[in-house]
């Protein structure tokens, strides 16, 4: 029987940690940002960018109706890339790191850690003449100590309330019904962040013409509900107002 319970214990304690470790709202391994205070703005959110031509045509839309956008990007391709990523900066959109090579944080080193954001720093200035202040990790993935670090490098862990899963799903419709599903309404009280993807983290010419086509759904719908897409920054100065 003892053997049993500590099986339980253990199973549950295991179950416990990978829901700390993955799931986006989890605070126990450190403060993370997940949404806003008010309802009526919106965090549209990119990762795993910049690549060509998605993030040209991201960057298209959002201008069209007037919307700002986080962008966070993958060091190695703002490497190759910098002509994206000082597009994005120079249309006011944000940028965020999102490391250097897109690891698992669940099994690196601090000092890897530490390089992987500092390497894209190092990338993202390069391209912009200034740095980020945002972090997510990659997979949404953490354990303890990492935002405890990340904070020690200056910069604000930054998860999402919404996921698209515009990397899953092979059909637009399935996308928007997934995503409109978790949006709040006034009641909640909540600015959504929302996370959809520019890119992929293997390579870059990677085909996010789906996450094109949600963008331009969403901010049809944000437009007619009266709500604003802001960036991440823009969201985080209602917490301190």
């Amino acid at each position: 029987m003892q053997w049993i319970l500590g099986a339980g214990a253990a199973a549950s304690a295991t179950l416990f940690f990978t829901y700390a470790s993955k799931s986006p709202s989890s605070q126990l391994f450190g403060a993370t940002f997940v949404s806003g205070v008010d309802p009526n703005q919106v965090a549209l959110t990119y990762d795993d960018g910049p690549n060509d031509p998605y993030t040209f045509q991201l960057l298209e839309l959002l201008e069209k109706h007037q919307a700002k956008a986080t962008f966070f990007v993958v060091g190695k391709f703002v490497k190759k890339r910098p002509d994206i990523v000082r597009a994005i900066a120079d249309a006011g959109h944000a940028l965020g790191n999102h490391t250097f090579s897109h690891p698992n944080l669940t099994y690196v080193s601090m000092e890897k850690l530490r390089r992987e954001i500092e390497d894209t720093e190092a990338a993202i200035a390069d391209a912009t003449g200034r740095r980020s202040t945002l972090f997510r990790p990659p997979f949404g993935a953490r354990r303890p100590g990492i935002f405890g670090e990340v904070r020690r490098l200056g910069m604000i862990p930054t998860m999402w309330s919404v996921t698209t899963r515009d990397w899953k799903y092979n059909n637009t419709d399935e996308i928007e019904r997934h995503t409109v599903s978790q949006l709040s309404n006034h009641t909640d009280k909540r600015g959504d962040v929302i996370l959809l993807h520019d890119g992929d983290h293997l390579a870059m010419g990677a085909d996010r013409s789906r996450s094109v086509e949600i963008t331009e759904r969403l901010l049809l719908r944000f437009k007619n509900e009266g709500r604003e897409c802001v960036t991440v920054p823009t969201m985080m100065k209602e917490l301190v107002s």
